[in-house]
């Protein structure tokens, strides 16, 4: 299964913005090295991007510029985690994670208990997908244990999570980026999510 991609100049079209915009943002790391994606086209090589990724991006970029600089948005958008604490309580009255989790996998965990900000990452993508209907309970014990032993591994590289299912068997897998994936038959893939999207979307809501 191949990620859908989208042409530099499907882009610059689609959004009204520059050749001097886009790699301006790249220079200022805005937009991942990893997304811009040389490919051998009838015309010769050409640019291609992660077709929903780099339109989410985008209109995060344009609808923030006014406010903030550059650096600042870079920094926003960054994939490394950033060094933040939050207690257990304070988890749950914020809305970060529903009660569900935590009382699936934290409720030995006392209250006035500190979770890093890698800990809040992997209650927020668990949380995610059973709040989509798309992952049990049990399924979601293996993916927090395969986030604990091999997340730490990229050291704030990018990475994706693949969520999978074969003949009611589930598996996770953690993978660099970008990648092009293909399963043998019967394999449904039930979830992509990008680790980079999930730490900027758990950082708006820590805000």
């Amino acid at each position: 299964m191949e990620q859908e991609l989208i042409s530099k100049k499907e882009l610059l079209d689609e959004k009204g913005i520059s050749y001097g915009q886009l790699y301006r943002w790249k220079r200022k790391q805005l937009i991942p090295e990893e997304w811009f994606i040389r490919k051998s086209t009838f015309t010769g090589q050409e640019t291609f991007f992660p077709k929903d990724l780099i339109l989410t991006r985008i209109d995060k970029i344009m609808n923030m510029k006014d406010d903030l600089s550059l650096d600042e948005l870079a920094d926003k958008l960054s994939p490394l985690l950033p060094a933040f604490e939050l207690r257990k309580a304070d988890l749950f009255k914020r809305n970060i994670v529903s009660h569900v989790v935590l009382e699936r996998f934290a409720s030995e965990d006392k209250e006035s208990v500190v979770y890093t900000y890698e800990k809040l990452l992997y209650f927020y993508i668990v949380d995610k997908l059973l709040q989509a209907g798309e992952m049990s309970l049990e399924e979601g014990d293996k993916l927090l244990q395969t986030m604990k032993d091999h997340y730490p591994k990229f050291e704030g590289k990018p990475c994706e999570l693949l969520f999978m299912r074969k003949m009611g068997v589930s598996s996770f897998a953690l993978l660099s980026v970008p990648a092009e994936i293909y399963f043998e038959t019967g394999v449904k893939l039930i979830a992509r999510l990008s680790m980079a999207e999930s730490i900027e979307h758990l950082k708006g809501k820590l805000e």
